[in-house]
Formats: structure tokens, sequence, C-alpha cells
């Protein structure tokens, strides 16, 4: 009996041709629902940073200086510091979102979002991260924000998204990952020297607000026709 003959297979490719159609609703209604937010800024840290710790305040400054000074906010929309991100945005001038993902653990959503979109799939909340950024901060993480920190890097220096701010945030957490950079990855050839420039640190929560204004001084914050074609293609 062939393959094509056994029925086993069949409900399970129904499954996956249903899951298709799941990942695709996600986009569709997170595209919709998050087309007015910009100009907006991504905030990227640890869900398990507590609530009063210098991490925490620091992304709630960060954010609430980012929100009155005319962007929205997104996070992960849920504890820690994806907290302290919304936090701040919520009670500056700019929307406050969070796109939150559905984890067996760690993950609840946080009450300070003015619009939440939940996720079941990594690579479509990825997604929407990049889409409606016009800059990047990273405050002190766990894997969760080296990853988003790495897709982020590597689209950045492989040109499938526009060149925008990427900046960390608390030079001290993140200035032994950046030396390891400069030895081995550039030292050995593994980057070019130059892409140690997409990256930018600063300290202060005014500093990340000025940089990003900056680098927007002679552009419009949102993409050009060349660059929104990027994003068509991520």
């Amino acid at each position: 009996m062939g393959v094509c003959a056994d029925s086993p297979l069949r409900p399970n490719s129904a499954r996956e041709a249903w899951r298709i159609f799941g990942i695709m609703s996600e986009f569709v209604e997170a595209t919709d629902r998050l087309a007015a937010i910009k100009p907006a800024v991504t905030i990227f840290g640890s869900a398990r940073t507590q609530e009063g710790t210098p991490y925490y305040e620091l992304a709630e400054k960060t954010a609430r200086l980012l929100s009155d000074s005319g962007f929205s906010v997104i996070s992960g929309g849920g504890p820690g510091i994806m907290e302290a991100a919304n936090r701040g945005a919520y009670y500056g001038k700019s929307p406050s979102v969070g796109l939150n993902i559905q984890l067996p653990h760690e993950q609840s959503s946080n009450p300070y979002q003015d619009i939440s979109q939940t996720f079941r799939h990594f690579f479509a909340r990825k997604y929407m991260f990049v889409r409606f950024a016009s800059a990047y901060v990273v405050m002190p993480g766990g894997f969760g924000t080296l990853d988003e920190l790495m897709e982020a890097l590597t689209l950045l220096q492989t040109g499938k998204a526009r060149k925008i701010p990427l900046i960390l945030v608390c030079s001290a957490f993140w200035q032994g990952m950046l030396d390891w950079f400069r030895e081995h990855l550039v030292g050995e050839g593994m980057i070019d020297p130059e892409d140690m420039n997409l990256i930018q640190i600063i300290d202060e929560p005014e500093g990340v607000v000025e940089a990003i204004f900056k680098h927007y001084e002679a552009r419009p914050f949102g993409p050009l026709p060349a660059e929104h074609e990027q994003l068509l293609n991520l």
C-alpha cells in the first residue's frame, strides 16, 4: 500500500493546513490593530525584574519619556521590564502596546496596556516587534531578551530590516557581551568591525530619547518606499 493511501497521515496534514490559517489570522489581526500606533519604539527586557528595582525604574522612566515625546511604546506585554515599559507609557501621552505570548509559565498580561494583542506563535509576535518599530531599546534581560536582540541585529546587519537605532540601556550589564563581540566576533572575522556601529549603549533615559530623535533629524520616522519593501520581505 502506498503512502498516499496511509490514512493516519491525512488527519495530521489537515491539522497542519488549519494551523497555517491560524498563523495568517494572527498576522492580519495584529497588523490591523497596530496600524495607527506609529511612530513606535519597541522595548525588550526581562520578565523576572521586580517592581521597585533599579532596572524596573529605569525602564519605566525611559518609556514615560518616550511616550511623552510622541512615541507609542511596544513591549512583550508581560511582567518585569515589560510591565515597567507599558506602565511608563500608559501614564504618558502616547499609546502603551503589549504583544503578549501564550506560555506555560512566566507570561501573564500586565494591566498597563492601551492596546493588547495576544499571540500563540513567537515568530508572528517577533515580526510585529520589528514591523512597527522606529527604534529598539533593550534593557537587561535573559534568554528571551537576547533572542530578540540577536534577531534585531541580524535583520539590521543583513539589510532585511531598515536601519533604525538599536540602543542597549545599562552599560554595566552589557559591557561584557560587547567586549566579547569585539574580541571574538570581530577579532576572528565572524562580523565586520563596522557591524558594531549597529549598537549604541546609553545609560540615561534622556539620552535614549535624544539618540532616537537625532537619527531621524533628516528623515521621517516611518519607512521610506524602499524600506517598506524591505519590511514586506522580512
